[in-house]
């Protein structure tokens, strides 16, 4: 079991998305980090690497649930790397691609990227070259079948043989974080595709249960802490044996299964879904 500190660490660090780059001015006036390659190992005062030590479950990460979010300010307009000008899709709609994937971990870990985010080489995100910020992909390995959900926010990958560049997160998931690269498919995700009619449906609103306490003061030092998790709202309630937090509410049993996932994964002990 995590302490309180350390569990709201790992909250921030499960739900924070971004890359790490540098400002390029693009037309427009528009200063937007992308993120270009790495010099050559001898001009390089810093190489990447992968964490010494990464924490347990990355394998396990949940998807992030595929929202209708609006085009970031930043990081959406035509941009120029090295000479090379690169354009913005319009759309992400009907994109599907194989190619090459590589990730990237320390050496950008807390920079800014496109979108504006700090990039968290343990998020579910990645570099696109072209698609629009956001959007949600599926990226799936071919060679092993293992498959993820990611969030595009940044620009990249600028080695011509590359297709994406995902976090270190999503190579774990994918794996091939020892390996450097992998053949993968890329195809985009709209929200309504990314849900199976049940699931998008109407229906009760659902809770998750983090946590059952016998004082409200320890109920509510919880429900402090995720609440940067809640979806809608975290509170207490006093189920006349104990005093009882809950999240939400969500429209969709598969977000609350989602949220429920990630609470897991902060090793809160047991968590519940409630209509």
């Amino acid at each position: 079991m995590l302490a309180g500190s350390q569990r709201a660490a790992a909250a921030a660090t499960i739900l924070a998305v971004a890359l790490g780059g540098c400002a390029v001015t693009t037309p427009g006036g528009d200063s937007a980090p992308v993120r270009p390659p790495a010099p050559p190992p001898a001009a390089a005062a810093e190489q990447d690497a992968a964490p010494a030590a990464p924490p347990p479950g990355l394998a396990k990460l949940p998807d992030p649930v595929v929202l209708p979010v609006p085009k970031t300010e930043r990081g959406n307009k035509p941009y120029t790397v090295w000479g090379q000008r690169y354009e913005v899709l319009p759309s992400a709609d009907g994109y599907r691609e194989e190619g090459l994937a590589s990730w990237y971990g320390t050496k950008f870990n807390g920079r800014q990227t496109s979108s504006g985010e700090v990039y968290d080489m343990y998020k579910l995100t990645a570099a696109h070259r072209s698609l629009p910020i956001p959007t949600y992909v599926r990226v799936t390995n071919l060679d092993n079948g293992k498959h993820s959900v990611v969030r595009v926010n940044d620009r990249g990958p600028f080695h011509p043989d590359r297709i994406i560049d995902l976090s270190y997160a999503a190579a774990v998931k994918l794996g091939f974080e020892d390996l450097g690269t992998a053949r993968v498919r890329v195809a985009a995700l709209l929200p309504e595709q990314a849900l199976p009619p049940a699931d998008a449906a109407a229906g009760p609103p659902f809770y998750v249960r983090a946590g059952r306490f016998a004082s409200v003061a320890a109920a509510d030092a919880m429900r402090a802490e995720l609440r940067v998790l809640a979806a809608g709202e975290s509170f207490v309630v006093y189920s006349g044996e104990d005093y009882q937090v809950r999240l939400g509410p969500l429209a969709t049993r598969r977000e609350a299964e989602r949220l429920r996932a990630v609470l897991v994964f902060q090793e809160l002990g047991p968590v519940v879904v409630e209509e």
